[in-house]
């Protein structure tokens, strides 16, 4: 029998920190409890090459005092990098991979702490979205960018957007799921392992743990009342209950160190 098709490696990556107040996440949380949340990134061995999940923050706009006072005004909310360079370049050199190795890249979404480095990829390698969530961020509408979606992240004419209506297979093993509510378009992934068993990523359909356990409502959601956001939730989680699969949600500041120890060995 051949092997099955699949992803022979899950590498978490830590690509930043954020402070801000929990009912960004969880709907309803005190306004004044604040959480320090992970910035994730997955990097994913397939058949083809490396598959990079979201790419982390602009840095120059983060690194550069007049640049972030322009986009990050706001105390509440306090992006962090992790260290002195370019997050992504150090945390695939801690996984022995080379940015030039990265062969293709799919967003979640457009919002800065997931498509801010996207620079590294214009012009090299094909980069994987759901088209709502594209015409969104360039639709040229005044709340796009006070939703935190930043465009001279992403509107480079070298990007070569691979655009999607709805669920799609982006690599053998790999399906990208829309999960519409956080963003217009956002997208969850399923992961196939090679060897058998998987992963379900929500990304930011679901922020922590208890968005899923609970079925709470994420706390920041565009063009649809919180409560939509619920719906997203179950979906993520009946797939992976009928997979046997492992669901991991975006910034759980418990599960996502454990998850980068047990996958890499960091």
């Amino acid at each position: 029998m051949p092997p099955r098709p699949g992803v022979r490696r899950v590498l978490p990556l830590l690509l930043g920190w954020e402070e801000l107040p929990k009912s960004v996440s969880v709907h309803g949380a005190p306004r004044d409890e604040r959480v320090r949340e992970p910035v994730p990134g997955i990097l994913l061995e397939c058949e083809d090459g490396w598959l990079l999940l979201d790419t982390g923050f602009n840095t120059a706009l983060l690194r550069d005092p007049a640049l972030r006072r322009r986009f990050y005004p706001s105390p509440s909310y306090q992006p962090e990098l992790p260290g002195p360079g370019e997050p992504l370049e150090e945390a695939l050199a801690a996984v022995g991979v080379a940015l030039g190795e990265v062969t293709a890249v799919a967003v979640s979404h457009l919002h800065a702490d997931h498509a801010g480095g996207l620079k590294h990829f214009a012009g090299r390698v094909p980069v994987h979205i759901q088209r709502a969530e594209l015409a969104y961020g360039l639709s040229g509408r005044p709340e796009v960018e006070r939703n935190t979606i930043f465009r001279v992240d992403f509107d480079d004419p070298r990007i070569d957007w691979r655009q999607a209506d709805g669920d799609t297979e982006i690599a053998p093993g790999v399906t990208a799921v829309l999960t519409a509510g956080h963003t217009p378009g956002h997208q969850s992934f399923v992961v196939d392992l090679a060897g058998g068993g998987g992963y379900v990523f929500a990304f930011d359909a679901a922020d922590l743990t208890e968005n899923i356990t609970g079925e709470h409502p994420v706390g920041a959601a565009i063009g649809v009342p919180p409560e939509a956001t619920v719906a997203p939730i179950r979906r993520l989680k009946h797939l992976a209950r009928e997979r046997g699969y492992e669901l991991v949600p975006g910034h759980d500041p418990a599960v996502w160190p454990e998850l980068i120890g047990r996958l890499t060995g960091r």
